[in-house]
């Protein structure tokens, strides 16, 4: 097992695409036009449609099992959008190691050039006891 350090920190980037757009609209069913209807979106004064919140959110499981390794599952995740994203630019979805007290708590900070842009905290569990 590896030994996971408080303090320590992964920052995983991606830019939000159109095509990612479509994949979530697929899943989710979501169809709110501020998501999906560019027009609509810049009316609303968004440079392009807005990124899904929680699609934006998922960058931040792979910097939490990158930092813990097989065997842990989230348990709770609670994220706060201090401002909407929009399709085409990048976040930076930054996990920061809490504590370590049996399961994993992490402090998520997302940036995008610079600009915090989401926050919020993370705890991740044991898949199995015998993991």
């Amino acid at each position: 097992m590896t030994k996971i350090e408080t303090g320590a920190s992964v920052t995983f980037r991606k830019t939000m695409t159109v095509a990612e757009q479509g994949f979530y609209t697929g899943i989710s069913g979501d169809m709110d036009p501020l998501h999906v209807d560019r027009v609509k979106a810049q009316a609303a004064g968004l440079a392009d449609m807005a990124v899904f919140e929680l699609a934006a959110g998922s960058l931040f499981s792979t910097a939490m099992a990158r930092l813990s390794g097989p065997g842990w599952r989230i348990e709770s995740v609670s994220l706060r959008f201090v401002r909407p994203l929009s399709v085409g630019e990048t976040l930076a979805a930054t996990a920061t190691v809490a504590s370590t007290n049996g399961v994993i708590t992490f402090d998520l900070a997302g940036t995008c050039g610079g600009e915090k842009v989401i926050e919020g905290e993370a705890r991740l569990g044991r898949v199995a006891a015998d993991v």
